[in-house]
């Protein structure tokens, strides 16, 4: 008897894979930001390190996926999909929300770009395609 196949999409690209899954973590991350602010007394005004949590933490799992699915040199192409990361929010906020460049968009690319590269070594070790021996 053969398996059951569900056919589903397969992103060739490691570096669209990372971003794809930076923005899904990046959602879930929003929503428990949101639920927290919405069932607890805390302002909106203490929420940035928080914001730059998130944020750090999508882009560690978008460099984690990146360098996983490349299977070579994980902290630069985890670092290049944390920028990138970093860019498409500063684009979208500059569009969406006329947001200013100012010194929040250095730190939120640096913590991004830190974030994926910490992802990468990770992802790359954890790729199970390039044994060396």
């Amino acid at each position: 008897m053969n398996p059951v196949r569900v056919s589903g999409i397969r992103i060739a690209s490691p570096l669209v894979a990372g971003l794809v899954w930076s923005f899904i973590w990046l959602g879930i991350g929003t929503l428990v930001l949101s639920v927290l602010l919405y069932s607890s007394s805390m302002p909106e005004s203490k929420l940035l390190s928080w914001v730059f949590g998130v944020h750090g933490a999508a882009s560690l799992a978008g460099g984690f996926t990146s360098a996983k699915r490349s299977g070579k040199r994980g902290w630069y192409i985890g670092a290049f999909t944390g920028l990138l990361y970093a860019a498409a929010v500063a684009l979208i906020g500059f569009l969406s929300q006329d947001i200013g460049f100012d010194a929040r968009l250095g730190l939120l690319g640096l913590v991004a770009a830190l974030a994926g590269a910490f992802g990468g070594m990770f992802g790359v070790n954890a790729g199970g395609g390039s044994v060396r021996r």
